[in-house]
């Protein structure tokens, strides 16, 4: 049985005591995960048919399931139009992903540079999923000057 963690938003006051977003706790990570390329071969919305036969890599079922056992929330975000709802669903079911949520019609064409209020944490996809390691690099941020 595993040890489900709090994922429950906590609600969240600015300083002139206003409610603002809520937020999970530290302990929960929010993954946002890509399909096409990421968990399965790079299937273009161009050949659906091929979407109903790709198979899963190995490594991300075993990981993503294992986060998700874990108390973290799995959401897919897809290129993938609302059109490949079904197959994309039957597919992750039919292959035993844990998930949350699908997220479909992300942009595509890549070079995303997600800017947003909360903290985001960005890991590029090098062919297999592993357990993340924290790596300090350089980033992009707003001018504060």
């Amino acid at each position: 049985m595993s040890d489900k963690k709090n994922t429950e938003l906590k609600e969240l006051l600015d300083e002139k005591g206003n409610k603002i977003s809520p937020q999970l706790g530290d302990d929960v990570k929010n993954y946002l995960i890509d399909i096409d390329g990421t968990i399965t071969e790079d299937v273009p919305n161009e050949e659906p048919e091929r979407m109903s036969t790709c198979e899963p890599y190995l490594d991300a079922l075993e990981t993503l399931n294992k986060w998700y056992d874990e108390g973290h929330i799995i959401t897919f975000f897809t290129s993938r139009t609302l059109e490949h709802k079904e197959v994309t669903e039957k597919w992750l079911d039919k292959h035993g992903f844990k998930y949350s949520s699908v997220l479909y019609e992300k942009p595509r064409g890549g070079n995303y540079h997600w800017i947003d209020n909360h903290l985001v944490k960005a890991t590029k996809f090098n062919g297999k999923f592993t357990d993340l390691v924290n790596r300090e690099h350089t980033i992009e941020v707003f001018n504060d000057k």
